[in-house]
């Protein structure tokens, strides 16, 4: 056991390396702490340094500078723009660094494969964000299915509601709008939905196939009379994707808010509206992700899965139905519920909502207390690992759903596929 708080290093002190990990990191102060920085971002970086007392010595403006160091803390968190993950990552393998590595790991393969291959050869630990996998529903969840108690497992039924609003600013207006710049939204978004339901059915995937396309987020939906910005919109008052709804709730200075400026104010926030990417209008952007998107997925033991991920949805929420040969099980994420339905026997309803939440149904945050509990004390469950080879398929996944939808739905099949893109691994 050790009995020093562990080191961690933040290459990327955005919304997930500073609001989400670095503020759940305050709730441990004896058992880990943040030691140094990289981040272009000068008010990002002073922001982060200030909040955890990093040393002067130990703030850089890129990674590049912080890995030329000489290693001096246990993780780094990669936290950066998804296309920018590989090269640090490995380097700081190879510097000595565990990892939480952001999802998605890589915006293609031969990115995934080569941190594969880095983990494997420094023996060091990656913990793929996946958040969703620490999450106390998708534990209980996976429990009630291997339980019994709905028979064999027959199908699923996942959706993904982004949530109308979601959409409109991260992946219209905001950093995930273009798949050239970053990637396609199966991977950038839904990357996490594959893993659950790869981790829930517990098989590989044989085949899959997938529609999708972007339906409403384009030039040719503008209204008559719109304005290319919202300040400047005659109807902007009859817009519900309105920057100025959104982004102008008095006296809240949360998510969304706080990704488009670095200090929330009134002023701040009018100048980013007036020129910034986030007062446009969603129907004059350069976005080219899909809005829509339906995959269908069989596994190598038979389970038949649906996913369905959806940016015209009022809340932000992820539902479910798991099809049983005795029965059923309905969830809904938000809600923090399980309803188990089995034929002809009373039902049984769990309460799983981590009323302690902080991001990701309490996942964040359980994904923390994991990688305490692995690098302080050695003490880990296999069985939510997700190490970057456990994490590969789902990857793999979102990249076999995105061809099939460039192919008109062409269905994949999933060992053509490993072997067209040179996986070879188990």
């Amino acid at each position: 056991m050790c009995e020093k708080p562990i080191k961690v290093v933040v290459l990327g002190a955005g919304s997930r390396g500073y609001d989400a990990y670095g503020n759940l990191i305050h709730r441990y102060p004896d058992k880990v702490k943040i030691v140094g920085v990289a981040e272009p971002n000068p008010v990002r970086r002073e922001k982060i340094s200030k909040a955890h007392n990093i040393p002067v010595e130990n703030q850089f403006e890129s990674w590049e500078q912080l890995l030329s160091k000489e290693k001096f803390a246990d993780l780094a968190i990669i936290s950066m723009m998804d296309k920018m993950h590989v090269e640090p990552a490995i380097l700081a393998m190879e510097k000595g660094y565990h990892l939480l590595l952001e999802k998605p790991m890589a915006t293609d393969i031969k990115g995934c494969l080569k941190i594969i291959e880095a983990e494997e050869r420094t023996k060091k630990r990656i913990f793929v964000a996946y958040v969703l996998r620490y999450t106390k529903f998708f534990r209980k969840l996976r429990e009630l299915i291997n339980s019994g108690k709905i028979g064999d497992l027959i199908g699923i039924e996942h959706k993904e509601n982004i949530g109308f609003f979601h959409f409109a600013h991260s992946f219209v207006r905001g950093n995930w709008r273009n798949s050239v710049e970053t990637a396609p939204s199966i991977l950038t978004k839904s990357c996490h939905d594959m893993d659950i339901l790869y981790w829930l059915v517990g098989s590989k995937p044989r085949r899959l196939s997938s529609f999708g396309e972007l339906v409403f987020f384009k030039p040719a939906n503008q209204p008559q009379g719109a304005a290319d910005r919202c300040l400047d919109c005659p109807i902007e008052s009859d817009c519900p994707y309105s920057a100025v709804k959104i982004y102008t709730i008095p006296n809240y200075k949360g998510w969304p808010v706080n990704t488009i400026v670095d200090e929330v104010t009134p002023e701040n926030v009018y100048q980013a509206l007036k020129v910034g990417p986030y007062g446009r209008c969603v129907f004059k952007c350069d976005n080219d992700v899909v809005d829509y998107q339906i995959t269908n997925i069989e596994f190598e033991n038979g389970v038949k899965v649906s996913f369905t991920m959806s940016a015209f949805t009022n809340e932000i929420n992820r539902t479910i139905k798991v099809f049983g040969s005795h029965g059923e099980i309905v969830g809904d994420f938000e809600k923090g519920t399980l309803e188990v339905k089995r034929f002809a026997f009373d039902r049984e309803t769990y309460d799983v909502k981590l009323w302690d939440q902080y991001g990701h149904g309490g996942g964040d945050e359980e994904l923390i207390k994991y990688i305490i509990s692995v690098l302080r004390y050695s003490r880990e469950d296999p069985r939510i690992s997700t190490s970057a080879r456990e994490s590969l398929e789902s990857h793999l996944m979102a990249f076999a759903a995105e061809e099939s939808r460039l192919n008109n739905g062409k269905v994949i099949d999933m060992k053509e596929f490993k072997e067209r893109n040179g996986v070879y691994l188990d």
